[in-house]
């Protein structure tokens, strides 16, 4: 058979550079702390098959997870444990829980210096989520929380994946016939379908996170419980879709191919959040008032805005003459200070009941943020001036709060203190 025995001389000659590369990459590997080498198999490595995965992962958030690359969590990190290049830092006398999410390959080996291996820098490789062969659930039997990594099981011989095809280490034999066990680098189980393809994957990281005074954070698993989810997080997260096929950085003429998104988008990406959330609006117009409603519906099976407890959304609504000018809006400074039913958020709380920060949070105060699959109605009576030609309402997300981005001020790309346009509507007189 010319094809198979072509194709298992490609494979050969492909194996070799896939791990020629992966040797030459590991070795910039600190010998102290590669203690497990799988996990430290760098991306790099997995770009050799996996071009147009690798592109989407290396833009994502979880490649760029860890205090050493995201500027948000960097500037918590730094505030409440200290800095991610130095050995031995500690929270309170323990070991930094972030890390067991943000930097797990870091937790696994039980480091703090993020600056010290690719692994660690990287935040969530590859390999971070492809070593999981099993979750024992994020609660223990003393019903404290597991985090992260503690969550799941780790393998430390193979990597795994949801194909259900068998992979082989072995190179393929020239006469191969078909089927054959795929070639595979590294020691790869493809059997695990039913964990990959459910909430389980990825509930280690997103179902719950409490600070130290046992205040609840991120509710994103007990959010989606709550709602009784019919999907499952690929379904939004790594939906499947049809890209061209990249050979070195380049995209081969009329090749196409489909693939996991492996961007994952989240509160990070624009088109995500557009998607979260309808917007409708209608008037009746009388003489002296425009009588206007807001209806808003979370098209999501958790909360919106979820995740991060200070990422929180703000509605505008405004009239403009015909020029643009504005001439009425329902709020001065903010939505959470002038008009509080147009703010959706997280708030929490100290021992006196004044909202604080949330490694600092002993209460959560109120959480106005849109339920699972929610439907709100706001209504306005806006003074008509004789030259008013348009009706604006405007849904934006933030990752902070107002008072974390005056502090964030300098220290974080101007780029992440801008809110996104989530959804938006207009009716013109």
């Amino acid at each position: 058979m010319p094809y198979i025995s072509n194709l298992s001389s490609l494979l050969v000659r492909l194996n070799i550079t896939i791990i020629g590369t992966w040797i030459l990459l590991a070795s910039n590997i600190h010998a102290a702390t590669a203690k497990n080498p799988l996990y430290h198999i760098p991306p790099e490595a997995c770009k050799q098959c996996h071009e147009e995965i690798y592109e989407q992962w290396r833009t994502s958030m979880h490649a760029n997870s860890s205090a050493i690359k995201d500027p948000i969590h960097a500037m918590f990190y730094q505030a409440v444990v200290g800095d991610p290049t130095k050995e031995g830092m500690k929270k309170k006398g323990k070991f930094p829980v972030c890390l067991k999410c943000h930097a797990p390959i870091a937790a696994l080996e039980k480091t703090t210096k993020l600056d010290a291996a690719p692994a660690y820098t990287n935040g969530i490789g590859c390999t971070s989520c492809h070593s999981i062969s099993g979750f024992i659930g994020t609660t223990k039997p003393n019903g404290k929380p597991r985090y992260g990594i503690d969550a799941h099981i780790i393998d430390q011989h193979f990597l795994h994946g949801a194909s259900g095809n068998i992979y082989t280490t072995k190179r393929m034999p020239e006469n191969a016939a078909w089927p054959t066990p795929i070639h595979h680098p590294q020691p790869l189980k493809g059997n695990n379908a039913a964990l990959y393809q459910s909430n389980d994957i990825c509930l280690g990281c997103h179902d719950k996170r409490s600070n130290s005074n046992k205040t609840s954070l991120c509710t994103t698993g007990e959010e989606y419980a709550a709602a009784q989810g019919k999907v499952n997080c690929q379904s939004c997260h790594m939906g499947i879709v049809t890209v061209p096929k990249l050979k070195n950085g380049h995209m081969v003429p009329g090749e196409f191919v489909s693939i996991a998104d492996h961007r994952m988008g989240g509160g990070h990406d624009p088109r995500m959040v557009a998607r979260g959330v309808a917007l409708e609006m209608n008037i009746d117009v009388a003489q002296t008032v425009i009588a206007t409603t807001i209806t808003l519906r979370n098209r999501l099976p958790h909360n919106f805005p979820t995740g991060a407890p200070f990422r929180n959304l703000f509605l505008k609504v405004a009239t403009y003459d015909a020029s643009g000018k504005e001439l009425w809006k329902n709020y001065h400074v903010h939505p959470i200070k002038d008009d509080p039913k147009a703010a959706f958020w997280y708030v929490l709380g100290d021992a006196n009941g004044r909202p604080t920060f949330p490694p600092k949070a002993t209460q959560v105060l109120a959480d106005t943020r849109l339920k699972a699959n929610e439907m709100r109605v706001l209504k306005y009576n806006i003074p008509r001036v004789l030259n008013t030609a348009i009706v604006r309402a405007e849904l934006y997300y933030d990752l902070l709060l107002p008072p974390m981005k005056a502090m964030a001020k300098g220290k974080i790309p101007d780029n992440l203190l801008l809110p996104k346009l989530a959804a938006s509507a207009e009716i013109r007189l």
